[in-house]
C-alpha cells in the first residue's frame, strides 16, 4: 500500500511517498527511510526497493530531497549536503511521530549520493538503529578529485571561482547558474565516454528510469558546499550500530564503499552483487533481488522487536 505524506525538514515541506505492507493491520511496524541519488527522485529507484521492502514486512519512507522533485525549496536544484543530511532525519522525526511505526525500529538506506548522505545523517542520529548502502558515491570526493581520483586540482579551484562569482550574481539579482546532471550534447558523447556515464544516461534519458522531475539540474554554488563534505569522516560514529554497504562487483564507484568499510568500526559487511554495475543496482532485477534479499536479511535482524 502506498500513502502519500508530507512532514517539514528546515521549513520546508518534502514531499514523500510511504509504502506499508498490504496485509498489515494494527502492531507498529519496523521502517526504513530511503534516500535518492543526486538528480533522482523518490519515484525512481527508492520506490524500486520501498515496494520490495514493503512486500517484506517494512514500512518504507520515499521523499524528495529540499529543493528538488515536489519538495519546497528554492532556488530548484540545489544540492547541498547538509540539508540532504537534515531531510534524512526530518524524515526519520516523520517516522517517530506515526502510529503504525515503532520508533524504535528504524533504518536508513542511501543509493548512490544518499549512500554518501544516509551514513552522514546516521553518524549523529541514534534514532537510525542499522544503516545500509546501495551504490553509495562520496559527492563530496566527485566534485573535489572527480570519478576515480583523476580530476586535475585545477579544475576545483576553477569551479570554486565559479560558485563564488554565482553567489555575488544571485545577491545582485540574477538567476541562479545551473549545471547539467547529464549535458545536453550527451548523445553525441555516447561513443567516447565511459560506462558510468553510458550507463547514467540510459537510465535516466530513456523509457527505462525517465521521470520528468529527475535530473533538471543542479544550481552551481552547490559546488562550494559539496567541495567541504565529507560522507564518512566520521563513519566510525555510527558503530556499535550495524552498517551494511551494497555494491556491484563492475562497479566504477565500489572504491567509495570499500574505504568506507574500512574507515567504520564493526559491526559492518561490504556485500558484492556479482556481475553488477553501478547503475545495474538501480532497477535491474537481476541484481536488485539479491540486494534486497540481503536487506531484508539486515534490516529483519537489526530492527527486530
Amino acid at each position: 500500500m502506498k500513502t502519500n505524506v508530507a512532514f517539514p525538514s528546515n521549513e520546508l515541506t518534502l514531499a514523500g511517498i510511504l509504502f506499508t505492507p498490504d496485509d498489515h493491520i494494527d502492531a507498529p511496524l519496523p521502517a526504513v527511510v530511503i534516500s535518492h541519488p543526486g538528480g533522482g527522485v523518490k519515484e525512481q529507484s527508492p520506490s524500486v526497493y520501498a515496494e520490495r521492502l514493503a512486500r517484506e514486512g517494512f514500512a518504507a519512507l520515499v521523499f524528495d530531497a529540499a529543493h528538488q522533485g515536489e519538495s519546497e525549496g528554492v532556488p530548484r536544484g540545489l544540492e547541498n549536503p547538509f540539508q540532504r543530511a537534515e531531510d534524512i532525519k526530518s524524515a526519520v522525526t516523520h517516522l517517530t511521530t506515526r502510529d503504525d511505526i515503532d520508533p524504535d525500529r528504524i533504518g536508513a538506506l542511501g543509493i548512490c549520493a544518499s549512500g554518501g548522505y544516509v551514513p552522514y545523517a546516521a553518524q549523529t542520529d541514534h534514532r537510525i538503529k542499522a544503516v545500509a548502502t546501495v551504490s553509495a558515491a562520496d559527492m563530496g570526493s566527485v566534485i573535489r578529485e572527480g570519478l576515480g581520483r583523476t580530476q586535475d586540482p585545477a579544475v576545483l579551484t576553477a569551479l570554486l571561482d565559479r560558485a563564488a562569482a554565482a553567489r555575488t550574481a544571485e545577491a545582485r539579482g540574477a538567476a541562479p547558474e545551473m549545471v547539467a546532471w547529464i549535458p545536453d550534447n550527451a548523445q553525441d558523447l555516447l561513443e567516447t565516454s565511459g560506462r558510468q556515464f553510458r550507463e547514467t544516461f540510459e537510465f535516466y534519458c530513456t523509457p527505462r528510469g525517465h521521470h520528468p522531475r529527475a535530473v533538471q539540474g543542479w544550481v552551481l554554488r552547490s559546488a562550494d558546499q559539496l567541495a567541504q563534505y565529507d560522507s564518512y569522516a566520521m563513519i566510525r560514529l555510527i558503530a556499535p550500530r550495524p552498517l551494511l554497504m551494497i555494491v556491484g562487483s563492475e562497479a566504477e564507484t565500489a572504491y567509495f564503499s570499500r574505504e568506507a568499510i574500512e574507515q567504520a568500526a564493526e559491526p559492518k559487511e561490504l556485500c558484492v552483487i556479482d556481475g553488477a554495475t553501478h547503475i545495474d543496482l538501480y532497477d535491474r532485477d537481476e541484481h536488485v533481488t539479491p540486494a534486497v534479499t540481503r536487506l531484508t536479511e539486515f534490516f529483519g535482524k537489526h530492527l527486530a522487536g
